[in-house]
C-alpha cells in the first residue's frame, strides 16, 4: 500500500495510485446478477481526468464544496475523486432521505455544486422548496434522453480535454462535511480534515490490510462513514478492487460472493442477521445424518480457533460453508449499531470471522475493532491504533461516558460553536455512550447517555428530528424522547422512541387524537417511528427563550413515571 505518512491529502494519495496500479481493477459495478462495469486505475483515472477539467472551466476553486447524492455505481467514486482532485470539500448525502432534506443539508452545507442521480434529482425538483436550491451547478446522472433536467448539465456530457491541474491540499484543510443526522432538528455536518481520514485509513489497514487482486464488497452506501473508507479509501490507496452491488436481496449479495470470491465486506447488523436466517433455513434442510456431521465438524472447529481464527483450517473442515461465501473470505466487518454476541458466535464457529467495530461519524470512521486476539462477541474491541479511549466518571461496575482523542476525529459541528463546544471538551470527543473495559483491554458498550438510537440498519435517529411529524398536534406542548434515555438501561439493543404529550386543562384523550398520532406515526419510514406515547401531567420545563429543557424533563420524567406508562400504538 501507499505510504500514507507521505501524503498530505486525500486527493494526492488517489492521485498516486492511480498511477502505482494502472492494470489492476479497481472497481466493478454489478446489478443482480449482470456486471455494468469493470474499471482498472487506468479506466478510471481517463474517466475522472475530462470531468477535472470541466470543474476547473467552471472554476471550482480550492476549498469550495460539492455535494454528491447517489447510489452505489462507479460514478460515485469518480466524482469524489475529481472533487478532492480539484483541491474541494465533499458533501456526501444520504440518498435516502427526503428532497426537502437535501435540499436543507445543499443550504447548510453551502454547496456550490451538486452531482445526483436522476431520479433523486427528478424528486429534488418536484419538491415545494425547490426554488430555494442553493447549489450553482447541478450535475445529474443517468438522465433518460429528452429528459427535462431543470438547468442541470448531465454528468456524462460535463467534460473538458485537455490535462487538469491538480490542486494540492494541506493535512489541517477540510475534506469533507458529513452529517451525522437529518434536518428536523438541529443539521449535525461533521468537519473533517484530510488528516482524519489518512489517519484513520493507515490504523484500519494496519490491522486489516488491503492489497491488489483482493476484493472488498460494497453494499453499504457510500456516504456511509464505514463504506466511504473501507470501500474506497482503504481499497484504493491499496490497489485493492472494489465490488458495488446495486441491491441488498440476500439472493445477489451470496452470489456476489460467489462470483467475485469476495475477500471482505461491511454490514450492518441488519444485513449480517439476515445472511445468518439463510444460513441456518439451508443447515435446517440437511438429512439428520448430515446435520450430525456438520454439527461435529462445526464442533471441531469452535476447539481449534478458541484462541484465534484459523482461517486456512476452517475451509478444510468446513468446505461447502466457505465456498458458499466465494472461499476466500477473510472476515466479515459489522459496525453502526449494537449486533446480537449470539450472530457473531455464529459466524465465528463456522470459520467465518466477525470483527465488530464501534464508532460515530463525528470520529470519521472506527474507534475500536475487534483485532480477533481473542475473539470477544460481546464487546466492541480495542482501541485502533492512534486513538485513546476514556471512561469517563465510572461507576462501582466501572460503566460511564465514552470518551475519544484521536488525529481522525472532526474538528467541529459545521457552523455550530455551542455544539461543537459540548461535544469536544479539551481534546476529547463526548460520545454520548456509556460502557467499560473488559479483559484484554476490549470496550464493551452497555448504553446511550444521549437522546439517540441506532437501528440494526445502522441509521442514527435523533428524536429531536422526528417532532416535526407531529407539529400541530392539538395538545398542549409534545416532545420525542428515546425510551433508554428516559429509563437508562445497561443493554442496547432494545431502543424504540416515545411520544410524551402534555394535553390542554381538562382535555381528554380521545380516540380522534389517537387516530391522528396513529396516521402521522405510519407516514414516518419504518424505522422512525415512535413506539407509543405517555400522558404528561405538568407543564414542560423550558428555558427564557422557551426552548424545552429537554435533560430536566427526562429527568423529572424518569424519576415520576415508568416504561409501562407508555401506551403502544
Amino acid at each position: 500500500m501507499l505510504d500514507l505518512q507521505q501524503y498530505a491529502s486525500l486527493g494526492a494519495a488517489l492521485k498516486d495510485a492511480l498511477e502505482r496500479w494502472p492494470t489492476e481493477t479497481c472497481l466493478i459495478e454489478a446489478d443482480r446478477d449482470r456486471e455494468k462495469v469493470r474499471l482498472t486505475y487506468s479506466d478510471f483515472r481517463e474517466m475522472a481526468r475530462p470531468l477535472c477539467r470541466a470543474l476547473e472551466d467552471a472554476d471550482f476553486k480550492a476549498g469550495d464544496r460539492a455535494a454528491i447524492v447517489m447510489t452505489n455505481q462507479s460514478k460515485w467514486l469518480i466524482s469524489a475523486y475529481a472533487i478532492f482532485f480539484c483541491g474541494g470539500v465533499l458533501v456526501p448525502l444520504d440518498y435516502k432521505l427526503t428532497a426537502v432534506e437535501h435540499l436543507q443539508l445543499l443550504a447548510h452545507s453551502k454547496a456550490r455544486f451538486l452531482i445526483v442521480e436522476y431520479f433523486l434529482w427528478r424528486a429534488i425538483t418536484q419538491a415545494p422548496e425547490f426554488g430555494k436550491l442553493t447549489a450553482e451547478i447541478v450535475l445529474v446522472t443517468e438522465a433518460p434522453a429528452g429528459a427535462e433536467l431543470r438547468g442541470a448539465y448531465r454528468w456524462e456530457e460535463f467534460k473538458r480535454k485537455g490535462d487538469p491541474q491538480f490542486v494540492a491540499r494541506q493535512r489541517e484543510d477540510t475534506a469533507c462535511i458529513v452529517y451525522s443526522s437529518g434536518t428536523g432538528g438541529r443539521p449535525k455536518g461533521c468537519v473533517l480534515t484530510h488528516d482524519s481520514y489518512l489517519e484513520q485509513c493507515a490504523s484500519l489497514t494496519a490491522w486489516y490490510p488491503f492489497w491488489p487482486g483482493m476484493r472488498y464488497l460494497s453494499i453499504l452506501p457510500t456516504n456511509h462513514a464505514i463504506d466511504f473508507m473501507v470501500g474506497f479509501i482503504g481499497p484504493f490507496v491499496c490497489g485493492a478492487c472494489v465490488v458495488h452491488l446495486r441491491t441488498l436481496r440476500p439472493e445477489f449479495v451470496r452470489d456476489a460472493f460467489v462470483r467475485y470470491r469476495i475477500t471482505y465486506v461491511s454490514l450492518v447488523p441488519m444485513v449480517l442477521k439476515n445472511l445468518e436466517r439463510g444460513l441456518r433455513a439451508k443447515f435446517d434442510e440437511l438429512t439428520p445424518r448430515k446435520r450430525w456431521m456438520l454439527d461435529r465438524l462445526i464442533g471441531v472447529n469452535k476447539m481449534v480457533t478458541r484462541g484465534r481464527p484459523r482461517v486456512g483450517l476452517s475451509r478444510r473442515l468446513l468446505p461447502q460453508v466457505h465456498k458458499a461465501f466465494g472461499g476466500e473470505l477473510r472476515a466479515l466487518i459489522v459496525g453502526g449499531a449494537f449486533t446480537d454476541p449470539s450472530t457473531l458466535q455464529f459466524f465465528y464457529d463456522l470459520g467465518i470471522p466477525v470483527t465488530c467495530g464501534y464508532g460515530l461519524t463525528e470520529a470519521c470512521t472506527a474507534v475500536t475493532l475487534n483485532d480477533l486476539k481473542p475473539f470477544r462477541p460481546d464487546t466492541v474491541g480495542k482501541p485502533l491504533p492512534g486513538s485513546e479511549v476514556r471512561i469517563l466518571n465510572p461507576d462501582t461496575d466501572g460503566i460511564g461516558e465514552v470518551a475519544v482523542r484521536s488525529r481522525a476525529v472532526m474538528s467541529h459541528y459545521l457552523d455550530d460553536p455551542e455544539l461543537s463546544a459540548q461535544t469536544i471538551v479539551e481534546g476529547w470527543l463526548l460520545t454520548g455512550d456509556q460502557g467499560r473495559f473488559e479483559e484484554h483491554g476490549h470496550l464493551q458498550l452497555v448504553g446511550r447517555k444521549k437522546n439517540m438510537i441506532v437501528t440494526s440498519g445502522g441509521k442514527n435517529i435523533y428524536p429531536e428530528d422526528i417532532e416535526a411529524v407531529f407539529d400541530g398536534l392539538p395538545v398542549k406542548e409534545f416532545c420525542v424522547f428515546a425510551a433508554n434515555y428516559l429509563w437508562p438501561l445497561k443493554t442496547l439493543g432494545s431502543e424504540s422512541l416515545v411520544l410524551v404529550l402534555r394535553l390542554e386543562q381538562n382535555q381528554e384523550f380521545e380516540d380522534k387524537l389517537r387516530d391522528e398520532i396513529v396516521a402521522r406515526n405510519r407516514g414516518l419510514a419504518d424505522f422512525k417511528r415512535v413506539g407509543g406515547y405517555l400522558l404528561w401531567e405538568k407543564d414542560f420545563p423550558r428555558t427564557a427563550s422557551l426552548k424545552i429543557k429537554r435533560g430536566e424533563l427526562a429527568a423529572e420524567i424518569g424519576k415520576s413515571a415508568s416504561r409501562k406508562s407508555i401506551v403502544e400504538i
